[in-house]
């Protein structure tokens, strides 16, 4: 689990912004969740791993071989 904090400073169309703030009230999240699951997501994808990364509810990997 994670036990440090670290702020990442973006630059976002305030548009977007207050559309993404708006869609995050409505499912009931913060922007913060959503930016962490989005990150999550993005390493995940691309093979990345890293000190932190939860094994609960990982899927065991298929032999292909």
């Amino acid at each position: 689990m994670e036990t440090k904090s670290a702020r990442l400073t973006i630059l976002i169309d305030p548009v977007k912004k207050e559309a993404f703030e708006k869609l995050c009230a409505a499912q009931d999240l913060t922007p913060s969740q959503v930016v962490r699951q989005l990150i999550r997501e993005y390493l995940e994808q691309h093979g990345v791993t890293y000190k932190t990364k939860s094994t609960v509810g990982a899927r065991p990997r298929r032999n292909t071989a």
